[in-house]
This record gives C-alpha cells, structure tokens and sequence, in this order.
C-alpha cells in the first residue's frame, strides 16, 4: 500500500528553523484562526512548505 499524502498535499519541514514561537505569533493572545494565518504566513514567507 503506498504512502498516504499529507492533508492538503502539502509537507512541512521546520528542521533548521530557529524562529521562537513569540516570534511566529507574538507575545499577546490571539484566537485559533488568527494563529493559523500568521504560521502559513511563516512557513510560505520562509518556503518551509513544499509540494
């Protein structure tokens, strides 16, 4: 049976990155979707995912 594709078919590699998570979502409290958007914003902004 072949490997199952990630959701989305997208992959994420975080090996190498040394962003703090104060530094991907801030220090204040943010809702759920507000902590989505500013992690895709990290990772495409620092081509961490790829097809």
């Amino acid at each position: 049976m072949p490997a199952k594709k990630p959701f989305g078919g997208y992959s994420i590699c975080f090996k190498g990155d040394t962003d703090t998570m104060e530094k991907v979502f801030g220090t204040g409290n943010i809702a759920p979707s507000e902590m989505t958007k500013k992690l895709w914003a990290h990772v495409k902004g620092k081509k961490l995912a790829g097809k």
